[in-house]
Parts: structure tokens; C-alpha cells; sequence
């Protein structure tokens, strides 16, 4: 039997379907939005594979070139890897929906949402969001949901549901009817104020989103599945850990350096191991977790209680700050960021438009001018690990941070380099995502890219009490892992440009969220001004090291004679400058070059050919031919005029000979045409006109 439930949302008509598809999985829903279309499955074993102490929850978004009538570019016309794109929104999908599994659920579980239709309009990053609660809702699965997602613009002073055009706010939020979940934004300096209106109004605008679900629910729903309780109560080896070795633990986080913490609690943890292992519990891994959650509370109650946290600090205090720039000697920029144990290198890289991403989107071919790379070897955390390519945590961090610095580059018009920004993490104990920020944005200013104002980025935490709560102020490794939110905001001294949020919990209230962003401020002012201590803005001149550009612009009609036939000519002038050219369709061309020699090679052969002299202008000029009465010069690019032998001198010539020769370097001046088209020209640069 086929169930389907539709309403008008955001001025379009939402629809959501189950029972016509996909029957043998163990959820199924086709959502559509407008004229976009995904399905969304997902399956479930029936039986543990084998003890686990996570959760095997896979979540995957995929796009198919054929549902915006399309064949897949390249040599192979089959889908392979996921793109950047199709990575990111399955992080998306994936972190709203993790938490509200039962804890003791721990059946293999897969989610995937396959894009069969794609309007060019309507997105399918929020319905992939909503179809996968929808499925999970009516699967019968311990999904405790279901959620809904929206996104959220802001133009002149007005919010926007899931708008189609690009505004000053694109924001993704989602969550349950109390409370939100998870949030991706990026914004143009937005307001701490209206980012949490932006919040409140995308929260309210998927609520019906959430009844929905549930009607359909009410009509289709599978038998809920029963979750195996734990039938060990270890509450009481828990007490008598706490007992034995609370002094220990205890004793263990007051090292300060992580190494430290860690190797004291490992060995805490094998004399754990020798006391129970001949009494009450052998099994190494439910003494693991007993041990977590031992540390866990004792973290906790020790912030609660003296309100000081593993290092000492208090909620508010942020690690102390180090920087410096310029370290490497050959690359354009570059910056050494580290706060507390977290440190990460940044380098940025000039180049061309040839240097640009070229983007093969469902919504069309495009390029991408600022390119953002986030690497996490295993020995920034003191580990060894396989290296290959990155994963969905660096792919996601690298676009947190693109998000941030993007948003106060300098127009293409005045600045037309591409920019990539690369950012090694050397070390990390928390949010190296935002030392990322923090030092894209001084390795920019060390290039020479005059951005709008300076960024600079802060994790937020949260610890939840039985009453009560405590926000932490740039979180530790440990504060993440043990807290309840991972909660980081980036910005200006002016507003937000980049927020994301991850709750660990079922959800949280505004008042949390925005006590959250209104304590990210203060600590997102503090570090701005440590970054204003070294550089305050980009520098005046770009680096040494950084290749030459300018641009002109040519008439339309003129594309073709700078191309040649077969490109002939373009390539003459690459060969002969060393520089690299771009020219687009609307006459725009950009020269760059490894200095300054080569670009104006370029540039004069380019205005040769494309623009006419000036006239009155002084030209330098080369002898390529001489005459009895005269001599032919190239003047002006490809252009050449002649310089007749009464134009050579204030005093009579003899011969053209006694004055030029083949080969020689002149300065001429144009006096503009002749009857027939012919340049005239004189060395008499001084000559009243």
C-alpha cells in the first residue's frame, strides 16, 4: 500500500511517499520538493555482527548525473568517488541523526539518499535530511526522532525560507520540536543578534515538517524492534573503581600536557585492570567503559564544584596564544597559529584563473576561485596511522573554514588571483578546525590579500548538570570528547561568517545557544586582538615570491585576433613573454607572470593587437626595415608606422643610416593616420601637437 502525506512549504509543495519503492528495505521514503527528488533508505541488521562498543551508523548521500539530464563528465561517464560535495552533506545528514539512536543500539546500520530528481532550483542537501528521519521514523528502528531540517537566508532585514538565490546568510539548521541538533552557516558578517533570530526562525519554520512525519507515522509504521537491555548492573564496580582509584584519576588530570594526562591514565587504567581482572569483571573492554564513564563524571563534578577545568582554567579563560608569520622562506604567506597544544601551520598560494577548481555540479559546470585544504596527519595527535586521501572529518573541517575566510575576500574585479590556502595541523588538543581559521586568515594578510577584516574562530562546549549547565570557552580534546555540544563560531570584529554545531545530546534550549554564541564573542574579540598584536591587515605590497598580474580589457571583436587562428597567436605571445594569459568571453583578460619584465612583454603585445595608440602618446619603438626615406618601426605591439627621415632629427639627415639602424630602440611619437590607414611617427618626442 502506498502512503503519502503533502503540504505547502516555503511557497512549494513538499511531499513525502512510502510503499511504491524500495520494499525490501527496512525504511523507504521518496521525498520531493518542487521538481527535486530523493529517495531515502535505510537498512538495518537484525543481528550483531559482533560486541561493539560504537555505533556502525554509515550515512550516504549520493547525486546522479541523470536527474538533471546529464552525462557524467570525464573519460569514464559512470558516477564513481563522492565528490567534496556529496561528502559534506552526508556529514550533514549524518550528525542530527547519530545522537537520537538508543544507547543500546548497536545493529550495522546504513542510510542512503540517492538525488533522482534535481529542479536546478530546490536543493536536495534539506530534504535528504528530511526523508532520512522519515524513513528511520517509519522503519521501526530505536530511532528516537523524528527531526526535520530547513535553510535559512537573510536579505535586506528579512529572513528567508529555503531560498533559491544567494543572500547574506545560508544557514542549515535542524533539530526535534524541543530543541536544534546541529547547524552549518556561513555569513557575510552577520550579527550576533540576528543570528540567533536566524536560528529561532528556521527552528519554527520546520515544525510542521516534524507533524508531518508523525502522521505518516501513525498510518505506516513498522512494529518497533526490542532493544536488548543490559542485564549486568555495573553500577557497583563503577562505586568501587571510583573508590579505589578516584585519587588516581584525579591525580592523573593534573597534568597538564596532554601526553602526560594520557600516559598517567593508562597506567591508572592497568592497575584497574589487575584489580578486577581476578575478582569481578575480566572483560577488558566493559572495564574500558566503565573507566570512561568513571573519568567522565570525575571531570564533571570537579568543573561543577570548583568551576576550574582540566587545566586550571575557568569557563571563560581561552589558552594562552603564540604567532608568528612568514616562517617559510619560499611560499607567497604563510603562519604558525598555536593555541594551548593545538597548533596548526598556514600557507597560502597565488596563482591564475588556469589555477582555478572547475566544479562538475548537478546545477552546472563551475570554478571555484578560493580553495581551502585542512590536513590531519596521525602525528598531530601523537599516533601513527595510514596516510591517503582525506576524509570526511578534514574534508569537513576544510569547508568550515572556507566558509569563514570567504567571506571577506576581495572581489575577483580587484583582486583576480585564484587563492588556495593549505593548513597543515602539527599538533592538536581541540579545535585545530579553528586555528585553521585563525591562521588562513594571517597567512592571506602575510600574502598581500587585502581581506575585508581579519578572522579568527572558537570551540565552544557544553557540560549538562542535573540543574544546571556550564559553557566552556575553547574547548580541550578531552572537554570535547567528554562534553555534551561541539559548538565553533567564526567571525570579524564585525559579526559571524561561519557557525556549526553538534549536540551530544537529545537537543538543547536558545537560551543555551545563544549564551553559547554570546560567550563565543568575547573570546573571538580576545583572540582577533592577540592576531592584531602581529598583523592588523594584509601588507601593502604582495609577496616577492607571489606571480605578477594585471588585467585589460579588450573590445569583443578583438578576442579572435589575440586567439589566432588555431590559437597561433596567444601562444606566440606566451612564448615570447613567459607569461600566462587568461581571456574570457567578455574581453577580460588577465596577464600574470613571474616578474614584472615578463608580464609588460605580454601586456604590450596584447594592447598591439587589440587597442589603437594614442594620440600624442610617446611609444617605445624597435627599427625593423630601413629606407632611403625613412624608417619602419614597431611601435605599438604589433602595430608598425613609419618615421619619415624629415621626422628624425630638428636638423636635416643625410642619410637614414646616419641616425638609425636595423635592430635600434627608439622613442617615437603618434601623430596618428594618413590618408591610407598609415601610422605617422616622429622622433621629435618633444614636438608641440
Amino acid at each position: 500500500m502506498i502512503f503519502k502525506k503533502e503540504i505547502m512549504w516555503g511557497g512549494r509543495l513538499l511531499s513525502i511517499e512510502t510503499g511504491r519503492v524500495a520494499h525490501q528495505a527496512t525504511g523507504a521514503v521518496v521525498v520531493r520538493y518542487a521538481d527535486t527528488t530523493v529517495l531515502c533508505t535505510v537498512v538495518a541488521n537484525r543481528e550483531l555482527a559482533a560486541e561493539s562498543d560504537f555505533f556502525p551508523l554509515t550515512v550516504n548521500y549520493i547525486e546522479k548525473a541523470y536527474s538533471a539530464g546529464k552525462i557524467p563528465g570525464g573519460f569514464v561517464k559512470r558516477e564513481g568517488r563522492p565528490s567534496e560535495r556529496e561528502t559534506l552533506i552526508s556529514r550533514l545528514i549524518d550528525r542530527p541523526l547519530r545522537p537520537l539512536f538508543h544507547p543500546n543500539f548497536k545493529n550495522e546500520t546504513q542510510v542512503i539518499c540517492t538525488v533522482l530528481s534535481f529542479d536546478g532550483q530546490n536543493d536536495s542537501d534539506i530534504i535528504s535530511i528530511i526523508g532520512a528521519s522519515a524513513a528511520l521514523t517509519i522503519s521501526g528502528i530505536p530511532f528516537m526522532g523524528p527531526i526535520a531540517a530547513s535553510k535559512i537566508g537573510f536579505r535586506d532585514g528579512e529572513f528567508l525560507l529555503n531560498p533559491c538565490e544567494v543572500s547574506d546568510l545560508d544557514l542549515i539548521i535542524a533539530g526535534t520540536k524541543d530543541g536544534v541538533l546541529m547547524v552549518e552557516s556561513g555569513a557575510s558578517e552577520l550579527s550576533e543578534e540576528n543570528m540567533i533570530k536566524a536560528l529561532k526562525f528556521g527552528h519554527k519554520s520546520f515544525q510542521p515538517i516534524i507533524d508531518m512525519i508523525l502522521d505518516l507515522a501513525e498510518e505506516c509504521a513498522k512494529d518497533p524492534w526490542e532493544v536488548a537491555e543490559h542485564s549486568d548492573d555495573y553500577s557497583e564496580i563503577a562505586k568501587e573503581m571510583a573508590m579505589h582509584f578516584g585519587k588516581k584519576i584525579e591525580n592523573a588530570y593534573k597534568e597538564q600536557c596532554k601526553h602526560d594526562r594520557n600516559g598517567a591514565l593508562a597506567d591508572v587504567f592497568r592497575s584497574i585492570e589487575l584489580h578486577f581482572g581476578e575478582n569481578i569483571c575480566s572483560d577488558k573492554k566493559i572495564l574500558k567503559e566503565i573507566f570512561h564513564d568513571v573519568c567522565s563524571n570525575h571531570v564533571r563534578t570537579t568543573l561543577f564544584a570548583t568551576g576550574k577545568r582540566i587545566d586550571g582554567r575557568s569557563s571563560l579563560d581561552i589558552r594562552k596564544i603564540s604567532i608568528d608569520v612568514s616562517v617559510l622562506p619560499m611560499v607567497h604567506g604563510s603562519a604558525l597559529f598555536t593555541r594551548g597544544e593545538t597548533q596548526a601551520l598556514a600557507i597560502a598560494t597565488l596563482g591564475t584563473a588556469q589555477d582555478e577548481q572547475i566544479v562538475d555540479a548537478l546545477g552546472g559546470e563551475y570554478k571555484e576561485r578560493f580553495l581551502l585544504h585542512y590536513n590531519f596527519p596521525p602525528f598531530s595527535v601523537g599516533e601513527t596511522g595510514r596516510l591517503g586521501s582525506p576524509g570526511r572529518r578534514e574534508i569537513g573541517h576544510g569547508r568550515l573554514a572556507w566558509r569563514a575566510i570567504n567571506a571577506v575576500l576581495p572581489s575577483r574585479e580587484t583582486f583576480p588571483y585564484s587563492i588556495r590556502v593549505v593548513s597543515e595541523v602539527l599538533s592538536c588538543n581541540g579545535s585545530s578546525s579553528m586555528a585553521s581559521v585563525c591562521g588562513a586568515s594571517l597567512a592571506l594578510m602575510d600574502a598581500g590579500v587585502p581581506l575585508k577584516s581579519p578572522v579568527a574562530g572558537i570551540a565552544m562546549g557544553l557540560i549538562v548538570g542535573e540543574d544546571d549547565y556550564i559553557i566552556l570557552s575553547d574547548i580541550m580534546g578531552e572537554e570535547d570528547h567528554l562534553g555534551d555540544m561541539d559548538f565553533k563560531v567564526a567571525g570579524t570584529q564585525n559579526g559571524i561568517t561561519a557557525l556549526q554545531m553538534d549536540i551530544k545530546v537529545t537537543s538543547i534550549s536558545f537560551d543555551i545557544m545563544e549564551k553559547a554564541i554570546r560567550q563565543a564573542q568575547k573570546g573571538r574579540i580576545h583572540i582577533l586582538n592577540e592576531m592584531a598584536k602581529i598583523l592588523t591587515e594584509a601588507r601593502s605590497e604582495l609577496n616577492e615570491n607571489a606571480p605578477k598580474m594585471t588585467t585589460i580589457v579588450i573590445p569583443k571583436d578583438k578576442i579572435r585576433e589575440v586567439i589566432g587562428s588555431g590559437g597561433k597567436v596567444i601562444r606566440e605571445i606566451i612564448e615570447r613573454s613567459k607569461a600566462k594569459i587568461d581571456i574570457d568571453d567578455d574581453g577580460n583578460v588577465t596577464v600574470a607572470a613571474s616578474n614584472t619584465a615578463s608580464m609588460e612583454c605580454a601586456m604590450n603585445m596584447i594592447k598591439g593587437i587589440a587597442l589603437d595608440p594614442i594620440y600624442g602618446t610617446i611609444y617605445n619603438a624597435r627599427v625593423v626595415k630601413v629606407m632611403d626615406f625613412g624608417a619602419f618601426v614597431n611601435f605599438f605591439g604589433q602595430k608598425e608606422g613609419l618615421v619619415h627621415i624629415s621626422e628624425m632629427s630638428d636638423k636635416r639627415v643625410e642619410k637614414v643610416t646616419d641616425v638609425v639602424n636595423d635592430g635600434d630602440e627608439i622613442e617615437v611619437l603618434f601623430l596618428g593616420y594618413d590618408g591610407k590607414g598609415r601610422a605617422k611617427l616622429t622622433m621629435k618626442v618633444n614636438k608641440k601637437i
